[in-house]
């Protein structure tokens, strides 16, 4: 008899355009041979070159999506997305409490375009409440500057900054230093506990504009390779070689920051 597919749910934002979020997400799930669930927590107008306009759901309609999903169908992994607001975090947070799946949190707050797409004042309750649950963290370099509220330049202090943030929090940290001034692409994992390591990543940059929804497509990834049951070290391996075919295989739309090739990607 076959194995059935690892069921993974993403709660996360919606992107007309198709380049990230939940779009992003089932595209990034179903080449990786998993079974995508959505709770769609925001509709946006957006394409590669901005957001145009931003409308989220309540929190009960969010916490609603994932209660049908999970008690029917069943999940073996989550993704975390765009969440918005507080509203919508304190649903997800009291839907997902109890859960016994891994989770991975991609604390989306700025597009790649620059605007903002989480109210500020959400952010605090997503690190009080969301952060505990989470398996994995996928903060990038602004995002975790953001989070421990300070200046972060180099891999050296964005290594430092992950490992404090998952002392604080409990979850392993996966920092994502596309943002760097490095010469190459530097990613920290650091996992906590008695037997706390980080391991570094590394690999040339892509000379490109298509980078929409890379933070989107690499949590998914990973979410979707724990679901099938890889370690996390591994899961975060093979997700990133996901993501850099994906960014390599880039059909070129748009006249701003183009989607990501998933379409040309194998399971890996």
């Amino acid at each position: 008899m076959t194995k059935p597919p690892p069921r993974i749910l993403s709660i996360a934002g919606s992107d007309s355009s198709g380049g990230a979020g939940i779009q992003a997400d089932i595209k990034t799930i179903a080449m990786l041979g998993g079974y995508a669930m959505t709770a769609i927590t925001t509709v946006t107008a957006q394409n590669t070159v901005g957001v145009q306009a931003i409308a989220p759901m309540s929190g009960e309609v969010v916490a609603q999506q994932i209660a049908s999903c999970i008690e029917d169908i069943g999940v073996d992994a989550i993704k975390i997305g765009m969440l918005h607001d507080a509203d919508i975090i304190t649903h997800v947070a009291d839907a997902l409490t109890g859960v016994k799946a891994p989770i991975v949190l991609d604390p989306v707050m700025i597009a790649t375009s620059g605007a903002a797409l989480i109210d500020p004042q959400a952010i605090a309750i997503m690190r009080e409440r969301l952060f505990p649950l989470a398996t994995l963290v996928t903060p990038n370099l602004p995002e975790l500057a953001h989070l421990l509220e300070r200046n972060l330049t180099d891999s050296s202090q964005m290594a430092q900054a992950a490992e404090e943030l998952a002392h604080m929090t409990g979850a392993a940290v996966l920092a994502k230093g596309g943002h760097t001034n490095d010469a190459r692409i530097i990613d920290i994992l650091y996992q906590p506990g008695e037997d706390a390591r980080a391991v570094q990543f590394d690999h040339h940059r892509i000379d490109t504009p298509h980078t929409h929804g890379t933070g989107c497509t690499l949590s998914a990834a990973i979410a979707t390779l724990l679901g099938h049951g890889q370690p996390l070290e591994h899961a975060v391996r093979l997700g990133r070689n996901f993501v850099r075919a994906a960014i390599e295989n880039a059909p070129g739309f748009g006249a701003g920051n183009g989607p990501l090739g998933h379409h040309a990607v194998r399971k890996l």
